[in-house]
C-alpha cells in the first residue's frame, strides 16, 4: 500500500462520486432509472488498491481485461470482503485466448468477451474441471458483437471473428453456448469502432439484443460505453457500462 497516497485514493473517492452523478444525469436524460444503469470499474494497468478503494466507494461491480491481473487483484480485494459487508462483482472484460480461460473462469463473475464458438468451448471445459459453476450455477457469458460495419463475414472461428462476432452470426453463437449447461448467455457486449457514431453504432447493438431475446428471453444485458461515449450506450440500453479513465485517469503502460 505504500507506493499509493492518500491523495491518490482521494482522487478515486471523489472521481467515482462524479461520475455517478453523469451516469445518473445520462439515465433521466434517457428517461431511464439509474438503477438500471451498473457502473464496471475498470482498473487495468493501474495498482490493485485502486479496485480495493473504488469497492470502499461503492464501486463493486469491478472489470479487467487481463487474466493475470484479474486473478491477482480479485485475491486482494477479497481480503476485504468481510469489511465491506459483501462481495464485489468481477467481469473480465478484454480479449480471451482459450489457453487462459481456465485462469478466467476460476476469478471471474461474468465474461463478456465470448465472440466464437472454440472459445465458448474452452471456457465451458474450464468451468467444468473447477468447482465454481455448474449446471445449477452456471458461468454467466456475454457474446461480444463486431460493430464495425465494414467487418467481414467469415467462418464463425476465423482469425476475423475474433474480438466481436458478426451480427448475423449472433443468434448461431447463441445456439453453440446453450448448448454447455454450464454456460448462460446474459447478453451482448460491444465496443464502438474507432471513426463512426457511437449512437448508431450502440443502436444497432439494442436491436441486435432485441433479436436474441426472442429466443433467450433471459439473455438481457448490455455492456457498451466507456469514459468517452457512455451517454449514447445508456440513451440504447445499456445496462453496463465499463469505465476506466474517468476514475482512475490515464493508464500506465502495460
Amino acid at each position: 500500500m505504500s507506493a499509493v497516497t492518500a491523495r491518490e485514493l482521494n482522487a478515486i473517492t471523489d472521481a467515482v462520486a462524479a461520475f455517478r452523478e453523469r451516469l445518473a444525469d445520462a439515465c433521466r436524460a434517457a428517461g431511464r432509472d439509474p438503477a438500471e444503469v451498473s457502473l464496471i470499474a475498470v482498473t487495468k494497468n493501474h495498482p490493485a488498491e485502486y479496485a480495493a478503494h473504488a469497492a470502499h466507494c461503492g464501486a463493486l461491480d469491478l472489470g479487467e481485461n487481463k487474466p493475470q491481473e484479474l486473478a491477482a487483484k480479485r485475491a486482494g480485494v477479497n481480503e476485504i470482503d468481510a469489511e465491506l459487508g459483501q462481495r464485489a462483482r468481477w467481469h473480465f472484460i478484454g480479449r480471451l485466448q482459450r489457453n487462459k480461460a481456465r485462469q478466467v473462469v476460476e476469478s471471474a463473475d461474468l465474461v463478456h468477451s465470448i465472440d466464437r464458438p472454440a472459445l465458448a468451448d474452452a471456457v465451458a471445459r474450464a468451468a467444468t474441471a473447477g468447482d465454481r459453476w455448474s449446471a445449477h450455477r452456471p458461468l454467466p457469458v456475454l457474446l461480444q458483437v463486431n460493430l464495425d460495419p465494414d467487418a467481414p463475414r467469415g467462418e464463425l472461428d476465423s482469425t476475423a471473428a475474433r474480438g466481436g462476432v458478426h451480427p448475423a452470426d449472433i443468434r448461431r453463437l447463441a445456439a453453440h453456448v446453450a448448448t454447455y449447461d454450464n454456460l448462460r448467455v446474459r447478453g451482448l457486449m460491444a465496443i464502438a469502432p474507432l471513426g463512426h457514431d457511437p449512437a448508431r453504432c450502440f443502436a444497432r447493438l439494442y436491436e441486435h439484443s432485441l433479436d436474441l431475446r426472442v429466443d433467450l428471453p433471459g439473455a438481457e444485458l448490455i455492456s457498451a460505453g466507456m469514459s468517452g461515449d457512455f451517454p449514447a450506450a445508456v440513451a440504447n440500453g445499456a445496462t453496463h457500462v465499463r469505465v476506466g479513465t474517468a476514475l482512475f485517469g490515464e493508464r500506465a503502460l502495460a
